[in-house]
């Protein structure tokens, strides 16, 4: 069956993200849909979450019939803002290296701004699993295409409205941890929004944080097998 698979990725980074994901998927007969969300590119910086949540939705809307919404690190929690948007129209979300914050919290609050944004830190906050399988070319591509991430995304506090999200089965990719440690940190409490889900299901990939730049054919497999 084919599958719209909507692919979000994380901070600093636009659809392009998943340039060497998508042949694959298409390959494997599913239909993916990169997204770029505002203030990604455009020359804004004035997007708020709320108007990254709408581009997503609109996206889920716009889809021939129901979704895969696939969330990378922060953007998981962008995920699964559209799931609880749209519990009826979403059939699955993958979370890849992440999940989602709790309500209540901030979006993605991590590093330090300048001038109204969060640009890319560097790699020294980085350094370790979940960078060790980026290659210097890898790096410094990344960091001179960066985008600075606006404020009003980053510290916008999270709100979630409708219950049947933990009916929408949730699929873990595990890049720079383990599926036995994202247990383990369910099941001391410290991820109530999985704990809460019907149906998780955990999947290892042997990469850092980025597999979509290091391991995109594998992340894709591991995508339609979802």
């Amino acid at each position: 069956m084919t599958v719209d698979i909507l692919l979000i990725a994380g901070l600093w980074l636009d659809g392009s993200a998943w340039d060497d994901v998508t042949p694959t998927l298409e390959a494997l007969g599913h239909r993916p849909v990169p997204l770029t969300l505002p203030s990604q590119g455009d020359g804004s910086t004035s997007a708020t979450l709320d108007d990254q949540i709408a581009a997503v939705i609109a996206a889920v809307d716009q889809a021939a019939g129901k979704v895969m919404l696939v969330g990378h690190s922060a953007a998981c929690t962008l995920a699964w803002l559209a799931a609880d948007a749209r519990p009826e129209t979403v059939a699955k979300v993958v979370l890849i290296g992440g999940w989602p914050s709790s309500d209540g919290e901030p979006y993605a609050d991590f590093f330090e701004y300048e001038d109204g944004v969060m640009p890319f830190p560097g790699w020294a906050k980085f350094e370790g699993p979940d960078s060790a399988d980026l290659d210097e070319a890898t790096r410094r591509s990344f960091a001179s295409a960066a985008i600075p991430v606006p404020e009003g995304v980053t510290r916008a506090v999270v709100r979630f409205s409708d219950e049947r999200r933990f009916d929408v089965p949730v699929v873990v990719v595990c890049p720079e941890f383990t599926p036995a440690q994202i247990k383990e940190w369910i099941n001391a409490g410290n991820l109530p929004e999985l704990a809460r889900v019907k149906r998780v299901d955990f999947v290892d990939i042997d990469s850092g944080h980025w597999p979509m730049l290091t391991r995109p054919v594998e992340l894709a497999q591991l995508l339609a097998a979802a």
